[in-house]
């Protein structure tokens, strides 16, 4: 919205600045943060109100996570209402990617809200149905794809990048959208399950989204991409604006959720958030390096489908418990510890992401 200013700029002054996504990407960043540190208290206040015992805790679960009761959830409305705000406030409005990332987003944590507040309402752990929510996620995730595909340059139409090789295409023609919808979900899916202690989810998600926003912005700029031989997807810079939005946003919160949080992020932020990752993995031609940069997401996922697996085959488990995270907590590891340490996990992966854009 801000960028019309342009239209009184006579170059050289104050309005020229808009014109630039890495002024506008630090103005989006500002605005979410000064967001969350304004609406983040307020907030919690009305959901402890509404929410009266607050997010359900398992049974099953590790015995400190009893002292968490009435903690309420929800709290990616936070995230979500920063960024909404942010994007749209310092963001094109008249490019695409920007659009399918933002309804993207909307689009998941609403499916999360619903689950939400199916499991707040009638206190249980059980929201609503995974099939339910994982076939939503599907149509959503295939809508995006296809429109990404639509956008994007004649020559990456329906190909598949892959990292470190330099000019090496995959032409997948109507499979990609089938695997961008594998991207998208499985992004969703995996943030949702790492979101098991305070602040594990949400420092990961600002890394991977940070890491994203500077592709975006190389992959959208064609100085940088004939420098670093990477494949020019004109118009994907403006994610940048997004994803520093995201990274203000997910500050604003962590400053509430971190140990002991005052409040949960709940699958209204873990699936939009991880939908977003998904999304612009997908607009800009990374969809593997995002398996690199969010490597975390991918164990705590696969920790779980081998758990199932494996029990289902021989009764037996693999892990004392899953999510991964889940089976440190069982060895007595603190959660601090194991949060602090998966954060740095994290910011090992996003730099060997990173690394993609040169190593060719």
């Amino acid at each position: 919205m801000l960028y019309l200013l342009t239209e009184f700029s006579a170059g050289g002054d104050f309005f020229n600045l808009f014109r630039y996504i890495t002024f506008r990407a630090g103005g989006a960043f500002l605005t979410a943060l000064i967001f969350g540190f304004m609406f983040g208290q307020p907030l919690i206040n009305i959901l402890r109100r509404k929410q009266g015992k607050g997010q359900p805790i398992r049974d099953d679960g590790p015995a400190s996570h009893f002292a968490k009761a009435g903690t309420p959830t929800m709290g990616g409305l936070l995230i979500l209402s920063a960024l909404l705000v942010s994007t749209l406030l310092w963001a094109r409005l008249d490019n695409p990617y920007v659009w399918i990332v933002l309804l993207v987003t909307i689009a998941f944590g609403l499916i999360g809200f619903a689950d939400d507040y199916a499991k707040v309402t009638k206190q249980t752990t059980k929201g609503v149905s995974g099939k339910v929510r994982f076939s939503a996620g599907l149509i959503i995730a295939a809508l995006a794809t296809f429109a990404a595909a639509s956008f994007h340059p004649s020559g990456l139409t329906n190909q598949l990048a892959f990292p470190f090789l330099k000019d090496l295409l995959l032409n997948m023609s109507f499979f990609f959208v089938p695997f961008g919808m594998i991207v998208i979900v499985g992004a969703a899916n995996a943030v949702n399950l790492t979101d098991g202690l305070d602040g594990l989810a949400i420092m990961p998600v600002m890394i991977a989204a940070g890491t994203f926003g500077v592709i975006a912005y190389v992959v959208g700029n064609f100085n940088y991409t004939d420098y670093l031989g990477v494949h020019f997807v004109p118009g994907t810079g403006e994610l940048l604006i997004f994803c520093a939005a995201l990274f203000g946003g997910g500050m604003g919160f962590l400053w509430y959720n971190a140990p002991p949080a005052a409040v949960f992020m709940g699958d209204t932020g873990s699936l939009a958030l991880g939908g977003a990752l998904g999304a612009i993995a997908v607009c800009t031609k990374h969809e593997i390096v995002l398996a690199i940069v969010g490597g975390l997401f991918v164990v705590e996922a696969l920790s779980v489908i081998i758990q199932v697996l494996y029990f289902k085959r021989t009764g037996k488990r693999v892990f004392l418990m899953a999510p991964i995270h889940h089976h440190f907590e069982k060895k007595g590891w603190a959660e601090p510890q194991i949060v602090i340490r998966f954060w740095i996990i994290s910011l090992i992966l996003a730099l060997i992401g990173l690394a993609t854009l040169k190593v060719r």
